[in-house]
């Protein structure tokens, strides 16, 4: 049952953080995703103090944290802070989607679509080369891009046919985006009365997409000290894994397949051994049991420890080769 009542969100926030102290190694996905509960309930000093938290202990992601609590205290009256907050965030330029769109999407709610118009421009100038296939975390940037470029009364541009291009909606997004749309909810008109209820349904459909699919269709990536100990101390899961780089090769391959059949939302999660035992023992399964391997993928997934795949070309390659994945894995 999802929390609907302040209360149900503040109970599942403590949820959280009772997980998290379970798995610290989990605590930045769960810790997240408590602060966001802890907004819902009204909560939103002790979020910021969650996001506090994360930030002093060297998150993975501190790009994001940042993000998540600038737009958390803009909310509860400290603009000037999550201004100072925004611009550090732009001026870094991140090489991952998802600060970016919390960053624009905050400017947009607050009115300020120039500034948010900008934000979405320079993540997209940033993030994609033309003419190459589309991440699925971009999708976001691209559709926030075009409703903003509407609400400003700009004209189609390039950006805004790919946005076009990635729009899964029944309904196109010059409709969807439509700035008159208010006045359609008022209107005695049934022609246009009955144009916003597709519009309406369509995202709703969006919306549910989005939710039946709350966290990536995730791979499970084996560092190569990992694999070796995995490996050594199993030794009959040597024929799932031959080598490292064969390990590799295969993880890459079989994200590209999963891309090319239309699966959205691809990730990769990084495995440890002594995690992997846990999961195993959870299960009352033996580690060499091969189909526990799929399984825990799903589990560090569901725990939020998913990377979005593919990465930005220019962002470090996902098998943390530290070369850029565009020169690395992400070679067509």
């Amino acid at each position: 049952m999802r929390p609907d009542m302040p209360a149900d969100h503040t109970t599942e926030a403590e949820r959280l953080l009772r997980t998290a102290d379970q798995y610290p190694e989990d605590h930045e996905p769960l810790l997240l995703r408590a602060a966001a509960h802890l907004e819902l309930a009204g909560d939103r000093d002790r979020a910021a103090g969650l996001y506090d938290t994360l930030l002093a202990s060297s998150p993975d992601h501190p790009h994001l944290v940042k993000a998540l609590k600038a737009a958390n205290l803009w909310e509860y009256g400290h603009e000037a802070e999550a201004r100072a907050i925004i611009d550090g965030l732009r001026a870094a330029a991140p090489l991952d989607p998802a600060p970016w769109e919390i960053v624009a999407e905050t400017l947009e709610s607050h009115d300020e679509l120039e500034a948010a118009h900008d934000a979405f421009t320079a993540a997209l100038n940033l993030l994609l080369t033309p003419g190459e296939d589309v991440p699925y975390p971009t999708h976001a940037l691209l559709i926030g891009r075009h409703r903003v470029r509407r609400l400003l009364g700009l004209a189609h541009d390039d950006w805004d046919g790919l946005a076009d291009q990635v729009n899964r909606a029944p309904v196109t997004l010059d409709d969807l985006h439509d700035p008159k749309r208010l006045w359609a909810l008022g209107s005695d008109n049934p022609a246009e009365l009955r144009a916003e209820i597709t519009r309406l349904r369509a995202e709703l459909g969006s919306y549910r997409s989005a939710l039946s699919r709350p966290f990536p269709v995730a791979v499970l990536h084996w560092p190569a000290a990992e694999l070796a100990e995995l490996v050594a101390a199993y030794p009959p899961l040597a024929a799932e894994y031959p080598s490292h780089e064969a390990h590799l090769t295969q993880l890459e391959a079989s994200l590209r397949d999963l891309s090319a059949t239309g699966t959205p939302n691809l990730g990769i999660v990084t495995a440890t051994v002594p995690s992997y035992e846990a999961f195993a023992a959870s299960e009352q399964s033996a580690p060499t049991n091969t189909t526990l391997l799929p399984q825990y993928a799903t589990t560090l997934a569901a725990r939020g420890r998913a990377t979005p795949w593919p990465p930005a070309r220019n962002a470090t390659c996902w098998c943390a080769s530290t070369k850029p994945y565009g020169a690395c894995h992400g070679v067509a």
